[in-house]
């Protein structure tokens, strides 16, 4: 696995932006996939946004053959804009994740989802409600149809407010996913961790196993080293932009 090549990331002016939540998932499955020698097959990136999480593992993992799911219409720009941009092949689904009928299954699944509750919406433009309010891809279904799409042996990666946990756990056993790896973000280390991130698959008889805590910021209020490290090899270079100012032609055969 390679992480030397630069990622350019197109991102809106002033709709979301890509946060720290996807580098350390990012992380988290580099860390479930690196004991596995032939990473291959199909992936699908669920709610792809500007592309990231999928345009990483891409390119660290060239066997895999990226699929993109969004349902804003800017994003599906944006996260075809950047793998166009990044040289990454794509394909891409528009649409509601948990309504699309897929043509295919995928033996890796893998989500920056948002889990915001409703009560806590503030006066937000759609764009920003859309990705990271749960009423938008409420919880149960976003689970029961990742489970419908993945292959018999299929992973999903995944990561959800630290809160949730016992609800996840549930709709996991309901849905017949089996939690093989946690492991929670704290802020500082006193703080309770706010992120989970949870790796699961089908038929699997693994052990659960509970990684080491991350802990962004030290004493200091600074990025802890392996913080920094991590930002060096996911090697992303963003930039915000207009949509309307980028010149591109998008692929005919997004769906």
């Amino acid at each position: 696995m390679s992480s030397t090549k630069s990622l350019v990331l197109y991102q809106p002016m002033n709709g979301y932006c890509y946060n720290s939540d996807t580098h350390f998932l990012y992380d988290f499955i580099c860390t479930n996939l690196k004991k596995y020698k032939n990473i291959q097959g199909k992936l699908l990136d669920v709610g792809s946004g500007s592309g990231i999480l999928g345009l990483l593992l891409a390119r660290d993992f060239p066997k895999l053959q990226l699929h993109q799911c969004e349902i804003q219409e800017e994003f599906q720009f944006f996260s075809q804009k950047n793998a166009f941009t990044n040289k990454l092949d794509a394909k891409l689904h528009c649409g509601d994740f948990t309504k699309i009928e897929f043509q295919t299954q995928f033996e890796i699944i893998v989500s920056n989802p948002p889990f915001y509750h409703s009560d806590v919406i503030k006066s937000e433009n759609t764009n920003l409600k859309i990705a990271r309010y749960s009423d938008f891809m409420p919880l149960e279904q976003f689970i029961a149809q990742t489970s419908n799409l993945l292959t018999p042996k299929g992973r999903f990666f995944f990561c959800y407010d630290a809160k949730q946990l016992d609800t996840i756990v549930l709709f996991a056993h309901k849905y017949r996913l089996k939690i093989e790896t946690i492991q929670a973000l704290h802020p500082n280390r006193k703080k309770e961790a706010s992120l989970i991130m949870i790796a699961l698959r089908k038929s699997s008889k693994t052990p659960l196993k509970i990684l080491p805590p991350v802990v962004m910021f030290d004493e200091s209020n600074e990025f802890q080293k392996e913080v920094q490290e991590l930002y060096k090899r996911c090697n992303t270079h963003s930039i915000k932009c207009n949509k309307e100012k980028i010149v591109y032609n998008p692929p005919n055969d997004t769906r």
